[in-house]
């Protein structure tokens, strides 16, 4: 079988096609398309892309795209890397709860002990009579009162008291949270993100350690392994095992894996 950067080559020749034109079918950027029919394997993300790359420009200029793959895996791609099973999560240390310390009660002063003397006895009197009073007062005002005028007094305080109350209960609307994605690799990855189909791209490169990325409304990942651990909006996403690349979308609302449409720079 001639090499497989030649048949590539050749195959866009014959349908008069531009590396621009494949381009804009596959949805590959150029430079990969160019190290495709080149053999230039080490300016490619990973050998898993290379696969995947295979198969789109393949497919694009009327080729058997299992043919070239089965070539490529033959010639170049021996030993496949093994790709790391995500470690468990440490479980997270418990917190010990704080008790305030109780204030040592105040002491309160001794009771003095024995009959009440003369002050007491005319204080105590003063005090009866002054309740006397108060009662004969509230009882005899009640005669002259106009009804009227005491019910809408008593219904304007209710409607006062019962106002402030209504306007508590009412709980305040949460305000709508970002989008935060935190990938934590197992080995070396290549990472692509954007903001959305058709939007600019947030990331692109080969990502080592654990990382964070936030937006406001929606984050699309492409990452070339599976061997990752994915947490979005503070819950972890499962990442079913598989050799193919990952897609993700995530929202306000959570994580879906892309199965079909473009992914971001594939």
């Amino acid at each position: 079988m001639p090499p497989i950067g030649d048949t590539l080559r050749e195959a866009r020749m014959r349908q008069r096609l531009d590396i621009v034109d494949v381009e804009a079918r596959t949805k590959i950027r150029a430079k990969y398309l160019r190290a495709l029919e080149n053999e230039e394997w080490a300016l490619l993300p990973g050998p898993t892309f290379v696969r995947t790359f295979l198969r789109t420009y393949a497919e694009a200029v009327g080729l058997d795209p299992h043919v070239l793959v089965e070539a490529y895996r033959t010639q170049h791609d021996d030993s496949e890397e093994p790709e790391a099973a995500p470690q468990p999560m440490p479980a997270a240390p418990r917190r010990r709860s704080i008790r305030p310390s109780r204030s040592p009660e105040r002491r309160r002063p001794p009771t003095p002990s024995g009959p009440p003397g003369p002050a007491a006895v005319v204080g105590g009197a003063v005090v009866l009579v002054i309740v006397g009073l108060l009662v004969l007062g509230l009882l005899g005002g009640d005669d002259d009162a106009n009804p009227d005028q005491s019910n809408a007094q008593t219904t304007s305080t209710t409607r006062t008291s019962t106002a402030p109350q209504r306007a508590a209960r009412r709980p305040a609307r949460p305000r709508p949270s970002g989008v935060t994605v935190k990938v934590e690799p197992a080995a070396p990855t290549y990472v692509c993100m954007d903001s959305g189909d058709g939007s600019d791209k947030v990331y692109e490169g080969i990502l080592e350690q654990a990382r964070t990325f936030k937006n406001a409304r929606e984050l699309r990942l492409n990452l070339g392994k599976r061997a990752v651990k994915v947490t979005a909006n503070g819950k972890p996403v499962t990442v079913a095992p598989s050799g193919e690349p990952l897609g993700l979308r995530i929202t306000r609302t959570g994580a879906s894996e892309i199965t079909d449409g473009p992914r971001p720079c594939a």
